[in-house]
């Protein structure tokens, strides 16, 4: 009879069983090495799922690469959304609509849409803004049928200089959508948007807007604990645009600059702390040539500035786990006076969260969860590791009685 704890040797379990036992260490001695309880090593080893952070501690502690412990997308392979959260349905129709023999069947009415490229440019960059701004009701509201309606621009100026305009269009408007939906975790739908965002530009012949598109897929690839492509993926296409520093436009140095900066993330979550720091320093080339600028394009990769590769070096620092240096990063960074969007700010503060909790400073860590909480609500419910820095803030604390912030964040990320 089979053992009913064995689990198939390609599964994240037994690989972190043939590496523990290659390098003679006890589970116990391997739960100690990376700072974590006997528990989620014994539960892992028998077929349990952690989360990435997870791996990447019990990688470190073995001194390998966290991708080495399993299967691209084993850890985080969940392909849907919060149902009760975000209704997708819009969007499922409006990116992959049924397809007839004859080419794409598009569903809805029969009225004839606004098909002036000028509207439609500028109804995309409000909803870009919107998703800056963590308006993900307007987005998620509006965003299908202006897909829609770019779908057929594209079909309508069939040839010609507004077909390509009309390919670009479509391109940022899917860019925008994949982004969006790989926030919410809906990393089917995702893919599908930035798959055929990319092909939008390069049927435009737009290295840059291709670029973007690539720029988030690493980031969706990340979020599915497919490390090694988004490493990869993001560094191949760095060395594809780099610029000629003295005559690139702001928006050439952006780009490069952001692909970089999303390789050395994937890099430094890969355990591979030097990779990532020799990344994050050409990124700084690239920050310095603007020279005080900022690039920015709101649909794929937003703003790049030397900020950006500050904000980076911090995060890489929290996946290290070096707290006291994340607070000593963050502390320089904030005496500077950047001005990061929103959402590169929050991601900031949240490592700052994470820090405190490290450190075992309970009190500083849930200050700023619940200012986030209380400025970036919405944001905030998509951030799984918000959720997880809370719960571990109130192991770290050991009061009985919770706070009052304290029982406004439970409530918020229901926890019991």
């Amino acid at each position: 009879m089979p053992n009913p704890t064995h689990t198939p040797a390609d599964r994240p379990g037994s690989r972190l069983r043939n590496h523990r036992l290659t390098r003679g260490l006890t589970q116990e001695q391997l739960a100690e090495r990376a700072g974590l309880s006997l528990a989620v090593v014994k539960k892992i080893e028998r077929g349990g799922v952690g989360r990435l952070d997870t791996y990447h501690a019990l990688a470190r502690a073995l001194r390998v690469k966290t991708s080495a412990l399993f299967e691209p997308g084993a850890p985080h392979a969940t392909t849907r959304a919060d149902d009760d959260k975000v209704d997708l349905m819009p969007l499922r129709q409006a990116i992959t609509p049924p397809i007839a023999a004859s080419g794409r069947l598009l569903l809805g009415d029969t009225v004839e849409p606004d098909l002036d490229l000028a509207n439609l440019r500028a109804t995309a960059k409000a909803l870009a803004a919107s998703y800056y701004g963590d308006d993900y009701g307007h987005i998620s509201q509006f965003l299908p049928a202006l897909i829609t309606t770019v779908r057929q621009a594209v079909d309508h100026y069939d040839n010609g200089p507004h077909h390509t305009e009309a390919l670009k269009l479509r391109s940022d408007v899917l860019q925008t959508a994949g982004r969006y939906l790989t926030q919410v975790r809906a990393y089917d739908l995702a893919h599908a948007a930035l798959r055929d965002a990319l092909l939008d530009a390069a049927a435009a012949d737009d290295q840059e807007r291709a670029s973007a598109a690539v720029y988030l897929q690493g980031w969706l690839l990340m979020r599915q604990g497919r490390l090694d492509e988004a490493e990869r993926l993001a560094l191949a296409t760095a060395d594809n645009v780099e610029p000629r520093i003295s005559r690139a436009t702001h928006s050439q140095l952006g780009v490069w600059g952001r692909l970089l900066v999303r390789a050395s993330s994937a890099a430094a979550r890969n355990n591979r702390p030097r990779e990532a720091r020799e990344m994050l320093r050409l990124a700084r080339t690239a920050g310095a040539a603007l020279g005080g600028g900022v690039a920015s394009y709101p649909y794929g990769w937003g703003k790049f500035d030397w900020s950006t590769v500050a904000f980076q070096a911090v995060e890489n620092q929290v996946v290290a786990d070096q707290p006291k240096r994340v607070i000593g990063l963050s502390a320089r960074v904030s005496a500077a006076g950047v001005t990061a969007s929103a959402n590169t700010w929050n991601r900031h503060r949240l490592d700052v969260a994470q820090a405190h909790v490290m450190l075992r400073q309970a009190d500083e860590a849930t200050e700023v969860l619940a200012a986030l909480h209380l400025e970036a609500p919405e944001w905030l419910r998509h951030q799984q590791m918000a959720a997880t820095t809370f719960e571990q803030s109130l192991r770290v604390s050991g009061r009985r009685r919770l706070t009052r912030k304290q029982r406004e964040l439970s409530a918020f990320f229901q926890v019991a």
